[in-house]
């Protein structure tokens, strides 16, 4: 009825208020804009307002060149149409804001220690008009970020990323800040030598190990040629050319018969039959890059066979697995004590391994 006791609902706020909530309600399980309209969840002129949703949106889009005059503006113009897009964010972002703000410092090359300084600088027409279009692709695409403007930041560090890597945002990068080593490592970081990256993707680990073990020499291991094309840019790109070298192989077996005081990997490890669910952001990324079998375990079952004989006597392995993953592992592997590593994440996505934590039977 479009009648009440306290009149007619199209001129009192409560009518609206009780006609969005039936709107959200309907959305919210799967029908489309017209057809919420169609049930009538809105007196006369709501519902023309409210379906006429999506040409606001685009109106918006249009407008943009022309509208957006400061990177403030810019930053708080894509959080708002992220947002309504409802983008899923985990590629280094946890909300519509963050990603925004990477998208356009990186699109206007700013630095982030500088932001502040350049909020309220004038945006030119054709830096708008280029904004625009890497802003309006990360809806309309639903690529990463980092694939749109080719670069990820990881503990502040830049790297270069393409479709040809995974989008790198392992906890393990919080473990190799200079300051955080000396809490878990079993080797003074002045005193390790060596170490491994497994499944190294685009090199992040690789150089941000050799940036918190300065007399260590790297080498970073990936299966994909595609990846390594993309780490030995990276590695150059930080000049480390001469302490960072990759190998390709398939884990283990191409790596030199030597002693690691230390191995790192962010492995795959998502489900087999959790691959399908994934949002288009991920089915962006290499899938052998994310996939592990049907437990999600596949490489860290390789990872703990081979790595006691790379290991150095007091050497150690740090691995990230799958959120829901640490009963899993114990179950798997009852006769390993693992450790696990303080990071961010509010699971135990990083574990400690060493010769010596081996239960005794």
């Amino acid at each position: 009825s479009t009648q009440s006791g306290m009149g007619e609902p199209a001129n009192d706020m409560f009518g609206l208020r009780v006609a969005l909530r039936t709107a959200a309600y309907a959305i919210n399980r799967g029908f489309h804009l017209s057809t919420v309209a169609k049930l009538g969840c809105f007196p006369s002129g709501h519902a023309r307002a409210f379906s006429s949703q999506s040409d606001r949106t685009t109106a918006l889009w249009r407008e943009a060149p022309e509208q957006l005059q400061t990177v403030r503006d810019a930053i708080r113009f894509a959080a708002s149409r992220f947002t309504e897009a409802d983008l899923p964010f985990g590629h280094g972002s946890t909300n519509a804001y963050q990603e925004a703000l990477h998208m356009v410092i990186s699109t206007l090359s700013l630095s982030p220690d500088y932001l502040d300084d350049c909020l309220d600088s004038r945006i030119t027409k054709s830096e708008a008009t280029h904004l625009y279009q890497v802003l309006k692709s990360r809806v309309d695409t639903r690529k990463p970020a980092a694939y749109i403007t080719k670069e990820a930041w990881l503990q502040g560090y830049a790297f270069y990323i393409d479709e040809r890597v995974i989008v790198p945002r392992s906890f393990i990068a919080e473990l190799l800040n200079p300051e955080a080593v000396e809490s878990w490592c079993p080797i003074p970081p002045q005193n390790v030598r060596t170490v491994l990256d497994v499944c190294t993707g685009s090199g992040c680990l690789a150089i941000l190990a050799a940036k918190a073990f300065p007399h260590a020499q790297v080498d970073a291991v990936d299966l994909s040629t595609d990846a390594l094309d993309v780490a030995n840019r990276n590695i150059s790109d930080y000049l480390l050319s001469d302490r960072v070298k990759t190998i390709h192989s398939n884990m283990f077996e191409k790596v030199p018969k030597k002693k690691y005081d230390l191995i790192i990997s962010n492995p795959p490890y998502v489900k087999l039959d959790h691959m399908v669910d994934l949002p288009p952001e991920y089915k962006s990324e290499p899938s052998m890059a994310l996939q592990s079998g049907a437990d999600g375990l596949d490489h860290v079952r390789v990872l703990l066979e081979k790595a006691p004989t790379f290991l150095s006597d007091r050497g150690a392995m740090v691995v990230e697995v799958g959120d829901h993953s640490k009963q899993s592992l114990r179950a798997a592997f009852p006769d390993i004590r693992f450790h696990f590593l303080q990071v961010s994440s509010d699971h135990d996505n990083v574990f400690l391994f060493s010769k010596s934590e081996r239960k005794h039977s």
